[in-house]
């Protein structure tokens, strides 16, 4: 269920995802238009971002351990936020469209957002935190759902 206790793990991993996002917010694509975000995926978003960072914030089971073979899923969760890290360094090089935006690494869809839910769905996955998993599980839904409609935005756009 979960630890009461300050998660410095926890906290990194949303440093990960704030300083991207800070710069994102003067670097936003060219072609961004956020009429196709429905309010529904947006509310599925924004619930899950107030649930995943308290959750990473106020349960100490993320923190460092001894190792077990359980930590191994620590290991998968840092590997998949350093791919996102390197997703977002990719798109501050690139011309900065929407393409750029909703593109794939290694063969994960829509990157930028998939490959952070799944980090942090790992990181609930290793702190045994069933309140994590299910706040990850709601923020995908919304933020995945947003970049795909995006992706389908784009798509429409080109076939045109």
């Amino acid at each position: 269920m979960g630890t009461f206790g300050f998660s410095y793990v926890g906290a990194i991993f949303l440093l990960c995802l704030l300083v991207p996002n800070l710069l994102w917010t003067r670097c936003r694509p060219r072609d961004y238009d956020p009429s196709v975000e429905s309010r529904s995926l947006l509310a599925l978003e924004r619930t899950g971002q107030v649930w995943t960072t308290c959750a990473a914030l106020v349960f100490q089971d993320f923190n460092l351990r001894p190792w077990t073979p359980w930590s191994w899923w620590l290991i998968g969760a840092v590997a998949l936020m350093v791919l996102y890290e390197l997703w977002w360094l990719r798109y501050f090089r690139s011309a900065r469209t929407m393409a750029d935006f909703t593109s794939s690494l290694l063969g994960v869809p829509v990157a930028g957002a998939s490959l952070p839910v799944a980090a942090f769905f790992l990181l609930g996955i290793y702190g045994r935190v069933v309140w994590m998993l299910l706040g990850v599980t709601v923020l995908g839904m919304g933020h995945i759902g947003i970049h795909l409609r995006h992706r389908r935005e784009i798509r429409k756009e080109t076939d045109i």
